[in-house]
Parts: C-alpha cells; sequence; structure tokens
C-alpha cells in the first residue's frame, strides 16, 4: 500500500514538473501594457494644459463624452436644454466615486467648473469659458450651467479632454487648481500610481471605477525620446504598443516597413487633422498676396502624400475636409502648377538672378524661413521636400528645426514667414479651432494679423459661435472659410491620421475621435 502511495506520488510530481517546466512567459497571461513615448506625461492637472492629454484622459472624465455616433451621456445620465439655448440642466450618475472614495455630486461639479472659471484668462481659447454665466446646485445630483447667450458648441467643448473635466475636492489648494493641485484623482478608469519623471509612469486599473473595469491591471508609460530606441524596444518585445499622430512617435517609414514585417499589428485612424503650412501676412515678402499665392502652386502636394507619407494620407486641397461640419463648401482647387507660379512672380516683377538662381526684385532677393518641430520626423522630410520645390521656382527657402518649445514660442511672437501647423482635429475642427485664431499666443492668429480684414474675420467668427440659427451659422461658416482660403494664408499640404503598432497578442486597440485620446481601458491580451 505505502509503495502504491509513493509511486502515484512520484507520478504526480512528475506530472507537475512537466506541466509547469512547459509554461512560457507566453502562457502566462500578461497583464500590464506597456506603452512607449516620446513624452513624459508631466503636470496632469486636468485644468491646465502642460500634461499629455492621453494621460490626462485616463484619470478624468467629463460629464458627456463625444463619441462616433456622437455626444453620449456619461457623467451625467441625461440633460435638458432651455427653448433659448442659455440653460443646461444635467442629472447626474448617483453611482459615481472617485478613485479616493469621495462623492461625485453636483456640488463637485460647481466647485470643478467654478475654478476653471476663475482660471479665465488661460482658457480664452474655449469661447465656452467666455459665454458662462453662472453654475448652480439644484439638488445632490442636478447640475445647472447658466449661459448669457445659446452657444451652439456647449456639449462638445464640456466632453474634451480638457479643462472641463473632474477632480476630486480633496485635492485642491485652497479652493483653487489654476497654480497647484495636492494630487491627481479622478473618476476615470485609471489611476496614477508611480511616476519617475522622463522615466515612466504607472497607471493602476480603479477599483472604485462606476463603469466596467479595465481588462488589464496595469499601464506603464515609458518615457523613450528617440524614435529609434522604440522602434528597437518594440522589436525586442520590451514594449506593446507605439501611438500617435502627426509623427512623434513613429514616422510614416518606420510604420510603413513594421506593416511590411507583419510581426506586428499596425493601424490606421480616419484622417482626423489638417496639415498645412502658415503663411505669415505680416512679413516683409509674405504679406504680399500675390506672392502667397504663387506659393500655393509651387509645392507637389500628391508627391509629398506618395513619396514621403506613402499615401497613408490624403491630400488636402483646403484646410479643413469636406467631411468636417460646416465646411463642405466650393473652394478653387490650387493644384500643383510651377509654371503658374512663375508667372504670377514674374507679373509682380520679381527676375531670376543668372548667377545664384534666386528670384530678385529691387535688389533684394526672395529669400523665407520655413520653421518645424525638429523632434518631428515627417515634418524635416517634408520641409526638405518644399525647399526642393520652391529652388524650381527661385525662392530661397531657409528651413529651421527647433525644440518644440522655442517651435511654440515662435508661434506666440509671429517671427515667422512660413511655420507648420497642424488643425487639432474632432472634436476641436472647427469651431475650437477657429475660436483659437483671435488669440494672440497663437500662430495662426499672427500669421493672420496682416489681413486687411482680420478685425472683420474676428468678429465673424465671435458671431458665428453664437449664432442659434444653423442655417445663419452654416453661410458665416462659408464666408470667413472663402476669405482664408482666396488669401492664401495656409498652405493645406493633407488631412493627417493617427498610427497604432502593438504585438499581435494586445487586443481592443481602436481610436476614439479625438487623436489625443488613447482608449487603454479598452485594451486586453489574449489568452
Amino acid at each position: 500500500m505505502k509503495k502504491s502511495i509513493f509511486f502515484i506520488n512520484i507520478i504526480v510530481l512528475i506530472i507537475s514538473i512537466l506541466f509547469f517546466s512547459g509554461c512560457t512567459n507566453q502562457d502566462i497571461k500578461k497583464d500590464e501594457l506597456v506603452y512607449a513615448s516620446t513624452k513624459d506625461i508631466r503636470n496632469i492637472n486636468p485644468h491646465l494644459y502642460s500634461g499629455e492629454m492621453a494621460a490626462q484622459n485616463m484619470v478624468f472624465e467629463p460629464l458627456v463624452l463625444n463619441t462616433n455616433k456622437g455626444i453620449q451621456p456619461w457623467l451625467a445620465k441625461e440633460w435638458q436644454i432651455s427653448n433659448n439655448g442659455k440653460t443646461y440642466t444635467f442629472y447626474l450618475r448617483e453611482d459615481v466615486l472617485f478613485s479616493n472614495g469621495e462623492v461625485f455630486n453636483a456640488q463637485v461639479v460647481k466647485e470643478n467648473i467654478d475654478a476653471i472659471l476663475r482660471n479665465k484668462t488661460r482658457h480664452a481659447w474655449l469661447e465656452l469659458i467666455n459665454v458662462i454665466d453662472s453654475t448652480e446646485v439644484i439638488d445632490t445630483f442636478t447640475f445647472k450651467l447658466n449661459l448669457k447667450n445659446a452657444y451652439y458648441p456647449t456639449l462638445t467643448e464640456l466632453s474634451m479632454t480638457r479643462p472641463f473635466r473632474f477632480l476630486a475636492p480633496q485635492c485642491f489648494i485652497n479652493n483653487e487648481t489654476k497654480n497647484s493641485i495636492s494630487c491627481y484623482v479622478g473618476t476615470g478608469p485609471w489611476v496614477l500610481k508611480e511616476h519617475k519623471k522622463n522615466a515612466f509612469a504607472r497607471f493602476e486599473r480603479n477599483l472604485k471605477y462606476w463603469n466596467e473595469k479595465t481588462k488589464i491591471s496595469s499601464v506603464k508609460w515609458r518615457v523613450m525620446p528617440d524614435h529609434q530606441a522604440i522602434l528597437l524596444a518594440l522589436q525586442k518585445g520590451e514594449i506593446d504598443l507605439i501611438f500617435g499622430a502627426d509623427g512623434d512617435m513613429i514616422d510614416i517609414n518606420a510604420f510603413s516597413m513594421l506593416e511590411k514585417q507583419n510581426k506586428f499589428a499596425t493601424k490606421l485612424s480616419n484622417p482626423i487633422a489638417s496639415r498645412a503650412i502658415l503663411l505669415n501676412t505680416n512679413k516683409e515678402f509674405t504679406k504680399d498676396l500675390k506672392i502667397r499665392e504663387a506659393l500655393q502652386y509651387a509645392i507637389d502636394k500628391q508627391a509629398i502624400v506618395s513619396g514621403i507619407l506613402n499615401n497613408t494620407e490624403t491630400v488636402a486641397t483646403r484646410l479643413f475636409s469636406t467631411s468636417i461640419p460646416y465646411c463642405n463648401i466650393n473652394l478653387e482647387n490650387k493644384e500643383f502648377n510651377i509654371t503658374k507660379a512663375k508667372e504670377i512672380l514674374k507679373n509682380i516683377g520679381w527676375q531670376l538672378n543668372e548667377k545664384t538662381n534666386f528670384l530678385q526684385k529691387d535688389g533684394k532677393t526672395l529669400s523665407l524661413k520655413l520653421y518645424y518641430n525638429i523632434s518631428n520626423a515627417q515634418e524635416k522630410m517634408i520641409s526638405e521636400y518644399i525647399q526642393s520645390n520652391l529652388k524650381t521656382l527661385g525662392v530661397d527657402l531657409k528651413i529651421i528645426g527647433e525644440e518644440k518649445q522655442a517651435f511654440l514660442n515662435r508661434q506666440k511672437s509671429g517671427d515667422f514667414d512660413l511655420q507648420y501647423s497642424l488643425s487639432w482635429g474632432l472634436p476641436y475642427d472647427p469651431q475650437s479651432f477657429v475660436s483659437s485664431w483671435r488669440l494672440p499666443t497663437h500662430g495662426d492668429y499672427q500669421a493672420q494679423y496682416g489681413l486687411e480684414k482680420k478685425a472683420w474675420l474676428d468678429k465673424e467668427i465671435k458671431a458665428i459661435l453664437i449664432e442659434e440659427n444653423k442655417q445663419v451659422r452654416q453661410k458665416k461658416y462659408k464666408e470667413i472659410l472663402e476669405y482664408i482660403h482666396n488669401q492664401s494664408v495656409y498652405i493645406p499640404l493633407s488631412y493627417s491620421r493617427t498610427k497604432a503598432v502593438h504585438k499581435t497578442t494586445l487586443e481592443g486597440v481602436t481610436f476614439n475621435p479625438s487623436q489625443y485620446e488613447i482608449a487603454f481601458e479598452k485594451m486586453y491580451f489574449k489568452k
């Protein structure tokens, strides 16, 4: 009997050894997603703008959500809009807690929105800030937003990634959030557990989340400023996901290479934003409309899209795609035509200097400067191609790559002839993007500053945003978009897309309407 028991134990032991020795890392369910970013999450105060929006979106939530099906209930389960469009009454969910256990209610909504309003100057790009008259707590879970006038993008702007997201009251400092906050506590699906500046951040599943909890337990946000290092880490299996728009995370050549390798899953979103070049109407040469017109015809956009962007983007013939609300209007298509471009410049007196091969007039060479973000690999390649195009025209274009902060500072100062521009995409286009044209801190304002009708343009934008009649609003959008197009303030290049590359074992990788958000909460690994 003892021998039988001993024999059975030996068999069980052998089976156990064989079973566990046969387990590989792939057999053990992976429960942490490692995402690589060139940027640190920084300060993710949801009421400010210095943090990464994808990280803010993981922790903080809005009253309503912008989805592919339009605005949907979120922390507010329903709402009513008064007949005059000036009052929004929100009925809040009653089962929402912040991750620290504080209750989400109407008083919290009021405190958050009031704190945002006390920092009005910082949010001036968002017209909703200017039209909010007052906030009211009706009862524990009913909140009322009173506007000075009807404002059609109200729900859209409340759904944005910032600033109308909700922070736990415990994190406020002296009832304010505009200077600093003491913690990052929201109602979202993730909790920020650890952050080592410029190295990594770790987000863990919010165990108090009111909605379906995340399938994976944590996300590690690794900071890797070098694009090649990110690619190498992906190949070595150290990271699971690369995700981003406009070449900040991965340029299109690397994306195409990985697509051909077929070792990883690759995805492209629908076109989401407009890539363009700003022409400064307030600088010596580009203030001349004829020069701006000539530049429109001198750049071969199709060659950029097919030769540099590998046809992953669509040629842009206008600033906003016709698929953007209010932008499906007839505008002249300014196709590549170098002969026409030369003719325009010749007609206004520019002559080719045979020694330099550059155009001259009144002893001056037609020399321009184009600035781009040096961290963006695509912008560098496109800049070099534009330089080549303009050399054919006889324009001496100098291209200058700058660190991102210097690039942004230059937008504010207006010290540029040409500069890269990327619209914000849905849900910001067109209303929030054109609203920002009125602010001197934006490159668009600086580029438009020399326009004869700049004051009219800004006034019309204001009128559009508060116009209650949709047909009148459409007419006004048509007028301002025609004006900007005819004044050649922008050279539209392409409509950009968000790119995702990930391990084939990672599922649920999708795109939110906003290019700045990453839906980590929908992702999981195959068992």
